[in-house]
């Protein structure tokens, strides 16, 4: 017989043991990867406007990136910016730093000829 699985979720599917109200100890969370809605939601938001751009753009930031952002939004808000724009990589995100929030996504191919109002910061990561 091959050696037992280790990945306790499908262990679980596999044995019957899913919702089994006997089971005392908590499940170990899978941590293969970062929660990126996780850590989001704790420091930083992203508004439904900016989900649909990152979507249809197909922009995807790792952790590293969203790291770099956070960090970005951290240092412009110590500057007293309210409304920034932040630079990681080829990707530029326009955020309220006040509320935390990315308003909207843009990407190198669509930055040509954009104008960014209504900011009174520019943070490059």
């Amino acid at each position: 017989m091959s050696a037992p699985i280790q990945n306790n979720r499908i262990n679980d599917l596999l044995t019957g043991r899913v919702g089994d109200a006997t089971q005392t100890q908590p499940k170990p969370v899978d941590r293969s990867g970062p929660d990126f809605s996780a850590i989001l939601e704790e420091r930083l938001k992203v508004s439904s406007h900016a989900k649909t751009r990152l979507q249809s753009r197909d922009i995807q930031l790792d952790a590293t990136q969203w790291q770099r952002v956070m960090d970005g939004v951290e240092k412009a808000a110590q500057k007293g910016a309210k409304e920034s724009l932040v630079m990681v990589d080829d990707v530029a995100l326009l955020v309220s730093v006040k509320n935390r929030t990315v308003i909207t996504a843009v990407d190198q191919q669509h930055l040509k000829e954009n104008v960014f109002t209504n900011i009174d910061s520019a943070v490059i990561v």
